[in-house]
C-alpha cells in the first residue's frame, strides 16, 4: 500500500491529480465552518442536537454534510440536492421517452442528462434553503427581515452549487468520482467526534470488541461490494470483405449489491418523514407515529429491514433492464451459452439477477441494523455518527478510488496498491 502510494507520487501527473484533490477537498471542509450571516451557531447547534436525538431527517442530512448543517455554514445543505437530483433524473429516465434517448446517445446524450441533473439541483437547493431558513427562523424566533433571509438563502443555494462545482472539479481534475469523495470526506470528519465519545463512555474490553466487530462488517462489505456473478457471452464470426469480426468471448458482471446503497437511503428517508413532519407540523398523530418509530424499538427495526429489501429489488428493477441487454447481445451477434437469443435471455437475465438481488438485500438489511442493534444494547455512541449507509459508503468509494489509481499506475508499468 505504501510502495503504490510512493509510487503514484513519482508520476508528475498522477501527483497534481492527487494534490488538486487534496486542495479542493481542504476548501469543501473550510466552507463547512464558515457560518451564514446573522445567525448565532451556538444557538443552532443546540437546536441540532435536539433534532437528532428525535431521529428527525436533520440528523440524518447533517452526516452527509460533515457537520456544516449543524453549523448552520454556507456549505450546510451539503450534496444532498445533487444526489437527490441525479437519482430523480435516474427514475425519470425509465418514464421520459427523451431521457431513455438521450442515455442511449452515449457521451453527448450523458452531457445534456448532466446538464438537467445542475437545474434540478439549483431548483431543489433554492426549495430546501428557504424551507430550512423559514424552519429554523419559526424554531429559534429570529424575527428576520425580508433581506435577511433572502440573503441566507442565496448563500446557501450558492454553496450548493459551489460543492457541486468543487465534486466535478475532482472527477475532472482529481482522483476518483468527486461527488462521492466529498461524501466520504463528510463522514470521516465525524469520526475523532465518535472515537472520542466512545473511549468516554465504554470500557477497555468493550472497545476490542467494537473494533473486531467493525473489522469483521468492514471485510463483509469489501467481499460483497467486489463480489458478481459473471454471465459468459460467445460473439460468433463473421465475416466482412476479406476481414474475419468477432469469435471472442466475454461476460456480463452482475453485482450481488447492484443498488448499492440507495435503499438504505430510501428506507431511511421513508422512516424519518413522520419524525421531520412532526417538527414542522407538531400534530398530536405525527407525533404518536414519531414516537412509535423510535429507532431501537423493534417494530422500527423490522419494517426498515423490510423497506431496505424492498427498494433493493424495486431500485435493481429501475436501473437494470434485462430486455435491453438481450437485445444488444443479439444485435451485435452474442449469445450466453445454453440460452436462446432474444426473450429466453431477457428472462433468464432476469431470473439470475433476482436471485443474487435476495443475499445482496440481506446483507444490506444487516449492515443498516447491526450498528443500530449494538447502539441500542450495548449504548455505544460510536455508531451513532457510523451507521450502516456511512460504513458501505466509506467502503465502496475507498474501492472505487484505489481501483482507478492501481489502473492509472498500471498503464504506467508500476505496482498497484492491489497485488
Amino acid at each position: 500500500m505504501i510502495k503504490g502510494l510512493l509510487n503514484a507520487f513519482k508520476v508528475p501527473e498522477l501527483r497534481k491529480r492527487i494534490l488538486a484533490t487534496l486542495l479542493i477537498i481542504a476548501i469543501y471542509r473550510f466552507g463547512c465552518f464558515v457560518p451564514v450571516p446573522g445567525i448565532d451557531v451556538g444557538i443552532i447547534k443546540e437546536l441540532f442536537n435536539q433534532f437528532t436525538q428525535k431521529g428527525s431527517m436533520f440528523g440524518f442530512m447533517d452526516i452527509f454534510a460533515g457537520g456544516a448543517l449543524s453549523n448552520f455554514a454556507v456549505f450546510a445543505l451539503g450534496i444532498m440536492p445533487y444526489i437527490t437530483a441525479a437519482i430523480i433524473m435516474q427514475l425519470l429516465t425509465i418514464v421520459i421517452p427523451k431521457l431513455e434517448e438521450w442515455s442511449k446517445e452515449g457521451e453527448s446524450g450523458q452531457r445534456k442528462i448532466t446538464q438537467w441533473t445542475r437545474y434540478m439541483t439549483l431548483g431543489l437547493a433554492i426549495v430546501q434553503s428557504m424551507a430550512t431558513t423559514v424552519f429554523i427562523e419559526r424554531q429559534l424566533k429570529l424575527g428576520l427581515s425580508m433581506m435577511d433571509k433572502f440573503l441566507i438563502i442565496m448563500t446557501l443555494v450558492a454553496g450548493t452549487v459551489l460543492i457541486m462545482w468543487l465534486g466535478e472539479l475532482i472527477t475532472q481534475h482529481g482522483i476518483g468520482n468527486g461527488m462521492s469523495l466529498i461524501i466520504t470526506v463528510s463522514i470521516l470528519s465525524r469520526f475523532p467526534e465518535a472515537v472520542i465519545q466512545t473511549l468516554q463512555v465504554v470500557s477497555p474490553y468493550l472497545i476490542v470488541l467494537l473494533i473486531v466487530v467493525i473489522l469483521v462488517v468492514f471485510l463483509a462489505i469489501v467481499v460483497m461490494e467486489m463480489g458478481q456473478r459473471r454471465i459468459p457471452v460467445q460473439y460468433a464470426k463473421r465475416v466482412v470483405g476479406r476481414k474475419m469480426y468477432g469469435g471472442q468471448s466475454t461476460y456480463i458482471p452482475l453485482k450481488i449489491n447492484q443498488s448499492g446503497v440507495i435503499p438504505i437511503i430510501f428506507a431511511a428517508s421513508v422512516l424519518m418523514f413522520p419524525a421531520t413532519i412532526a417538527q414542522f407540523f407538531p400534530t398530536k398523530t405525527f407525533e404518536a407515529i414519531s414516537n412509535f418509530l423510535v429507532p431501537t424499538s423493534p417494530v422500527y427495526m423490522t419494517i426498515y429491514g423490510l423497506l431496505i429489501i424492498f427498494f433493493s429489488y424495486f431500485y435493481t428493477a429501475v436501473t437494470f433492464n434485462p430486455i435491453d441487454i438481450a437485445d444488444n447481445i443479439k444485435k451485435y451477434g452474442g449469445f450466453i451459452p445454453g440460452v436462446r437469443p432474444g426473450k429466453p435471455t431477457a428472462v433468464y437475465l432476469d431470473h439470475i439477477l433476482n436471485r443474487i438481488t435476495l443475499p445482496g438485500s440481506f446483507f444490506l438489511a444487516l449492515v443498516a441494523l447491526l450498528p443500530t442493534v449494538i447502539m441500542a444494547t450495548l449504548n455505544v455512541p460510536f455508531f451513532k455518527h457510523f451507521g450502516g449507509i456511512s460504513l458501505l459508503i466509506i467502503v465502496g468509494v475507498s474501492l472505487e478510488t484505489v481501483q482507478q489509481l492501481e489502473s492509472q499506475l498500471l498503464m504506467r508499468h508500476y505496482e498497484g496498491f492491489l497485488k
